[in-house]
């Protein structure tokens, strides 16, 4: 049984998939609290798929790209639960989440981009294949700079319009096509180490220089 989260955008995703189909799947009500909200969702859909933890025989955790804060209490997590549960931990692009869910769901047509917001006014961007496979990035760039016709999905492209005319879903990832991706055997999992494509907001404060 894999249990499956992402933490690498405004809302926490999570799922339990039992090999055969998702069993149980809960996203946070509230934005921008995933140090909060990621435990009970986790008990949240054990107990919704009639589960505990000693069933998991793995984890499947978005790896970003993604801010720092919300990245930081996924994979935590995820590794936390690796190691006490001594079960392997798969680590997803979560870009590549969104474009397989968009493929899947017929969505998209031809090549497409994925969008997702990176804040400060920027967009966390990937292009793929008609078939979900990524060509290029993920990269962080102003909005401009990624500019496109061609159907984008995410929630870049919800919040810039004018330079993604052409949006389309999903807008946030589903914990459910995480572990759907990961179990399908399509992807290469990638270890459970962070994208964040830049340096975090908060960092360490330089050391007072020594008198001479």
């Amino acid at each position: 049984m894999l249990l499956a989260f992402d933490t690498a955008t405004a809302q926490v995703t999570v799922a339990v998939h039992d090999g055969a189909d998702v069993l149980a799947e809960q996203v946070s009500e509230q934005v921008m609290k995933h140090g909060e909200h990621l435990a009970p969702l986790i008990s949240a859909v054990l107990a919704e798929a009639g589960a505990t933890m000693a069933d998991l025989t793995g984890v499947a955790v978005g790896v970003g790209p993604g801010p720092f804060t919300g990245l930081r209490v996924g994979l935590v997590t995820a590794r936390t639960l690796g190691m006490a549960l001594d079960v392997p931990v798969h680590g997803v692009c979560t870009l590549d989440v969104l474009a397989a869910e968009a493929v899947a769901s017929g969505a998209v047509v031809g090549e497409f981009l994925v969008a997702t917001d990176a804040r400060r006014k920027e967009v966390y961007v990937a292009s793929y294949t008609a078939e979900g496979a990524r060509l290029s990035g993920p990269s962080v760039v102003r909005p401009a700079e990624a500019a496109s016709s061609r159907p984008v999905v995410g929630e870049g492209a919800v919040l810039y319009p004018s330079d993604f005319p052409h949006a389309v879903g999903p807008a946030r990832p589903s914990a459910g096509w995480l572990a759907r991706l990961v179990l399908s055997g399509m992807i290469e999992p990638l270890d459970p180490e962070p994208l964040y494509l830049r340096r975090p907001d908060a960092v360490a404060a330089a050391a007072p220089k020594q008198p001479r």
